[in-house]
């Protein structure tokens, strides 16, 4: 039997989660910005939340339905089979959001598909009381032009936190975003991947167990583990087949950064996520790199001026790395930042930018990837 899903993730990357729900066998229906669903088995509960890379949640979509006035909120709500999810001591919170519709207040719309929830159940079950002390069934509603989804979440913890970082550095880049950043640099095994302002090692982790094929849930627990199905021996399975899939790789990462302390907490990161010895961490100004007699590729997230340094010093700092980086050629580089003057702080106009969010911070990828012989080639 197969179930209708939601998987949920950071505006820019829906191609690559598209791309990931491909590779697992499931058949995509609807993509929109942050957001695809698609249809799988009981199974895909467990294997999108263990192997889905660049999703933020996994949810269970309940049913679909227009929803222009509350009484069509009501009575599409109660129309659906709640009773074939949510148990009779289960509690059940109601949360979400909407735009672009008529229906635009959330605390309205929270408390009547939660009127409708109790009332289905009621029927159903032969009581109006619901302690709510069992297993946690977070209902989530999306109203998006004017069309409901009732869906239920089976992630809890968010997907970007894999487990591995308790710890970070000042301004943290999501893993999720982090992913995506490192794939669209396509780590390879003869490519030396280096992060010259890593933090807490995050790009460099994503691209090493990218390259080992290390599913990023796999030392982690999700909500719908608390649910009767899928039973714990499909989530086993799910689990045994992720790590048959580990391979061993000749990838290596460098991380580096001024900052001693954060390196601790990089190399820690490593540790907890199994890769570790793929990764080298050590102290580097970023304004004084040199080149390494070696093919590479150099992947960062410098300081924004958003959090962690004044405007003025971040623009000084992107001059700066221009000029290093500049001189690394042929490398390629690819520099993730909000900040809408790079390119010219920079000093070269990039190959290619691709828009991205960091939560709820515009960014741009600056891609620098054609070598410049060949460009005076093609001149």
């Amino acid at each position: 039997m197969t179930q209708k899903y939601v998987a949920t993730c950071l505006f820019g990357l829906e191609k690559l989660l598209g791309n990931e729900i491909d590779s697992l066998g499931y058949k995509r229906i609807e993509t929109m910005d942050g957001r695809i669903t698609f249809e799988g088995d009981e199974a895909a509960v467990a294997r999108a939340n263990i192997n889905l890379r660049f999703a933020e949640r996994v949810f269970i979509l309940v049913g679909e339905f227009p929803a222009r006035s509350f009484t069509e909120l009501f009575d599409n709500t109660a129309l659906l089979p709640w009773e074939c999810y949510i148990g009779k001591s289960d509690a059940f919170p109601v949360k979400g959001h909407a735009i672009k519709s008529t229906l635009f207040s959330v605390p309205d719309c929270q408390s009547i598909v939660k009127k409708a929830i109790v009332g289905r159940l009621s029927s159903r079950y032969g009581i109006k009381w619901f302690e709510e002390t069992g297993v946690k069934y977070q209902i989530e509603f999306f109203i998006f032009k004017d069309i409901a989804h009732l869906m239920i979440d089976t992630s809890g913890t968010a997907l970007h936190k894999r487990g591995y970082r308790p710890a970070s550095g000042a301004a943290p880049l999501r893993e999720t975003l982090a992913a995506a950043v490192a794939a669209t640099a396509r780590p390879r095994e003869d490519v030396l991947l280096w992060d010259p302002f890593c933090g807490s090692g995050t790009i460099a982790i994503e691209a090493a167990m990218m390259m080992t094929n290390r599913a990023p849930g796999i030392g982690r627990t999700f909500a719908a583990q608390d649910f009767p199905s899928p039973s714990p021996d499909i989530w086993k399975k799910a689990r045994d087949e992720a790590v048959s899939y580990i391979r061993e790789t000749e990838f290596e990462a460098w991380g580096s950064d001024i900052d001693r302390n954060v390196l601790e907490i990089a190399k820690e990161n490593a540790r907890r996520a199994g890769v570790d010895k793929l990764i080298h961490f050590f102290e580097c100004d970023a304004r004084k790199l040199e080149r390494p007699d070696r093919r590479g590729t150099i992947v960062c997230n410098p300081p924004y001026g958003e959090r962690l340094m004044e405007i003025n010093d971040v623009e000084d700092l992107y001059r700066s790395i221009g000029e290093v980086f500049r001189a690394m050629s042929p490398w390629q580089v690819y520099v993730l930042t909000s900040h809408e003057g790079f390119e010219r702080l920079y000093g070269k106009r990039a190959d290619k930018i691709r828009k991205l969010y960091n939560g709820m911070i515009p960014c741009n990828l600056y891609q620098y990837f054609l070598n410049p012989k060949d460009t005076k080639k093609k001149k």
